[in-house]
């Protein structure tokens, strides 16, 4: 059974084109990714500020109170 080039290379284009889908895919996956890190890293700060003023908060209440 002889290779038929012209089904070959139409293959060949359909597959690079999913390539390319895959590749823009992976990329603005990338990006979200990115993005909800910047937002986890931003959540850990503004918990760790909160606990720093609740444990300011709480030595003066004892200090206050002794």
């Amino acid at each position: 059974m002889p290779i038929d080039v012209e089904s070959l290379k139409q293959e060949r284009d359909r597959v690079k084109e999913g390539l390319r889908q895959i590749e823009a895919d992976a990329r603005r996956l990338d990006a979200e990714v990115k993005s909800l890190r910047q937002r986890e890293i931003q959540a850990k700060r503004e918990i760790d500020a909160l606990t720093a003023l609740i444990e300011i908060a709480e030595t003066r209440d004892r200090k206050s109170v002794v």
